[in-house]
């Protein structure tokens, strides 16, 4: 498993990325899994991709999967809520690439062939996602086809099945890129700009209009005379649905009773910290009292003026005080603190690092033997180059150089390079193996401290527990599981009542996070239901009301007629107003006699932009009139956006401010948003649905 330890090593040490997608590990409620396992319905489908129905049970195998290969790059089983999530996206975005875009570039003639994929890993053009890859490099940090064949041929005598697994993910990564490259080609060339293109492009954002007119805005106040018909309005719905789509979600009320500490809970706290706070000045072992007596525990991190105010700022403004080693009882609300400031020296922010990594059961006595070579002035790259395991490290081009390291960018285990001499060689072990160690340089030392904090927060007793219970508890008796004895119950407690719309994806209410089963609960009932009590992290207790589901798909009629009868309103309003000022100025043959007869101004605009996307402020009817009208002519009326226009062109100026780079610039990011709409389109004509958030 030598090979699988340097992958881990050299991603660890270098600090370096070479997979696009992140790869972690995810944590489903049992009674979730369970109801899925024992259900082939599709409701218990993770999604459906392009038809094919995605079973909850098959993602959880791609999910795991994923987490093995994430083992073996980083060598850490650990994963925090944001990783779990990357997981989950990797893995479903490997589903969409295997059912939806792979089959979509098949269907555009596009084929990647068993040699390409040979190229890619032993060939004459390495994939990055090869040739950036630790496992395949020689002992000179280059990339080796031969170690790539190496590779392969320890896969067949791995029983842990671990090197076919990651071997299978590269080739799998690198069949998916090559489709994504040649389908992105395929597209680039599809949308060439051509000379005449380009030329148009450039004379319309180099032209300005000096322009007069006169501008008459659209009233705000209703206009009884401008009707919209329940015809009309059902016309634009049906002619424009795609523009009332809509995520299921659905309307809820709720209250929360939060389990806080009472009075007598905080006043038992103090008590106890009183107490232990007695022994906190002289306690020999500190890490062990703490670890009896705190919520926060004994660290060897050295603070600086200003650094504990993200604790509390009275333990900050104590510590650089001076007055003293243990501060007095430091009350936050529920919150008691104590420090004692157990250390103070110089200390620098940064230390600059370069070392030796040694593995194998002689790298301790090995380390010794360099230990000794090192301080009699060898060359330290050369060293690294000839017995170091990490020749990915290389910061300023020189081998063996790790670079600066501060308390929070630090290799686990590395902590004491920060107060370690200057170039003074010493021998430190870590997960990777055993180091040979040198500090090169560093920042000014500034003075800092190394404090022990005792800290205490009353928690609610099992009494206020009950207590509040029995409050949730009789306001749920009063509901009586319906929405309108909930609005009872709201009432008779004079509680408040938070009114959301949520979709299956929520999982945050306000400030209380985690709180899906909140979520669930209201799509898994109908309309006029209210919930039980439904506790959230052991310090909430929802009771929940059930207003009104909105379904997946076109919002339906009577939900959008409001916007839409305001829509046509503004269209309507616009052309009755410019047949209204026609009818006004018929005669007229100045801008000035318009301005007279409106009771308007007129306005003087000499270099109004005709390419309203460069133009902030511009109104895409007046620049489209101006640039189709003749110089010199009274034009008009022309309905705008807010208003109506009457104006006169007096002319158009061709500058050079719009250059044929600009052109060009337009033209990639055009490219580029369209190629950003591919898998978005492809999942719309293929028929994406994203069902995770059911589950997690």
């Amino acid at each position: 498993m030598a090979v699988l330890e340097k992958i881990r090593v050299k991603f660890g040490l270098a600090i370096s990325i070479i997979i696009a997608l992140a790869l972690l590990s995810f944590i489903i409620d049992p009674n979730t899994l369970d109801s899925a396992l024992h259900s082939m319905s599709s409701k218990y489908d993770v999604g459906l991709i392009n038809g094919k129905a995605i079973r909850y049970t098959d993602y959880l195998e791609d999910v795991e999967r994923f987490t093995q290969i994430n083992e073996i790059i980083t060598g850490s089983s650990v994963q925090n809520e944001q990783t779990q999530q990357q997981i989950r996206d990797a893995a479903w975005q490997e589903l969409m690439d295997k059912y939806l875009f792979i089959k979509n570039a098949k269907a555009a003639g596009i084929t990647v062939g068993k040699a390409e994929l040979v190229d890619l890993t032993t060939g004459a053009n390495p994939s990055p996602l090869i040739a950036g890859n630790a496992a395949f490099m020689d002992e000179n940090g280059n990339f080796s086809a031969d170690r790539v064949r190496d590779f392969i041929a320890q896969i067949p005598s791995d029983e842990s099945g671990r090197l076919q697994l990651y071997w299978n993910y590269l080739q799998s990564s690198l069949n998916t890129q090559q489709y994504y490259a040649k389908y992105g080609a395929l597209f680039n060339a599809s949308t060439y700009q051509n000379a005449l293109e380009k030329n148009e492009n450039i004379e319309l954002n180099n032209t300005t209009a000096n322009v007069d007119y006169v501008y008459v805005a659209h009233p705000f106040t209703p206009d009884s005379t401008i009707k919209v018909t329940p015809a009309e309005i059902k016309k634009y719905y049906k002619a424009h649905s795609n523009f009332f789509e809509q995520q299921a979600s659905r309307d809820i009320e709720y209250v929360v009773f939060e389990v806080v500490p009472s009075a007598e809970d905080i006043a038992a706290t103090n008590e106890q910290f009183a107490e232990a706070y007695s022994q906190f000045a002289t306690a020999d072992n500190m890490k062990a009292f703490l670890l009896k007596n705190s919520d926060r525990q004994i660290n060897n991190y050295w603070y600086k003026a200003g650094e504990l105010n993200s604790i509390n700022s009275e333990i900050n403004d104590f510590v650089f005080s001076g007055k003293g080693s243990v501060s007095p009882i430091i009350a936050d609300g529920d919150t008691f603190y104590a420090v004692r400031v157990m250390d103070s020296k110089p200390i620098a922010d940064s230390a600059y690092v370069k070392h030796i990594l040694l593995q194998g059961a002689n790298a301790g006595k090995l380390a010794d033997s360099l230990l000794n070579v090192v301080r009699k002035g060898a060359t330290f790259s050369s060293l690294v180059a000839e017995f170091s395991v990490d020749h990915n490290s290389a910061a300023d081009g020189e081998l063996g150089n790790i670079g600066w390291m501060t308390q929070t960018y630090m290799i686990p285990g590395f902590e004491s390079v920060i107060t370690a001499p200057v170039n003074q060689p010493m021998i430190l072990k870590t997960q990777y193996g055993t180091h040979v160690v040198v500090v090169s340089k560093k920042t000014a030392p500034i003075v800092k401290k190394q404090v022990a904090i005792l800290e205490k927060t009353a928690v609610a007793s099992k009494e206020t527990t009950n207590g509040i219970y029995a409050k949730a508890n009789k306001f749920a008796t009063i509901a009586n599981k319906t929405a309108a004895g909930y609005l009872e119950a709201v009432d008779t407690m004079g509680v408040y009542s938070h009114k959301m719309n949520v979709t299956e994806a929520t999982s945050n209410y306000g400030s209380i996070e985690n709180a899906k089963e909140v979520t669930r609960w209201a799509f898994d009932n109908k309309v006029g239901k209210a919930s039980n009590i439904i506790t959230v992290n052991n310090k909430y207790f929802f009771i929940a009301a059930l207003n009104g589901i909105h379904k997946e798909g076109v919002k339906p009629l009577n939900e959008v007629t409001p916007s839409i009868e305001a829509t046509l309103y503004a269209q309507k309003m616009a052309q009755a107003k410019k047949a209204e000022i026609a009818g006004q100025i018929e005669g007229c043959t100045t801008l000035q006699e318009v301005a007279d007869k409106l009771g308007a101004t007129i306005t003087s605009v000499p270099d109004y932009s005709l390419a309203t996307m460069n133009s902030r402020g511009s109104d895409p009817a007046l620049a489209g009139a101006l640039s189709k009208a003749e110089q010199g002519q009274l034009t008009g009326p022309v309905a705008g956006v807010y208003g109506t226009y009457v104006f006169v062109l007096n002319g158009k100026e061709t500058g050079a401010f719009y250059t044929d780079a600009d052109a060009d610039m337009f033209a990639q990011r055009k490219a580029q948003y369209n190629i950003q709409g591919i898998i978005p389109t492809m999942s719309e004509n293929g028929v994406v649905k994203d069902n995770r958030a059911r589950f997690f």
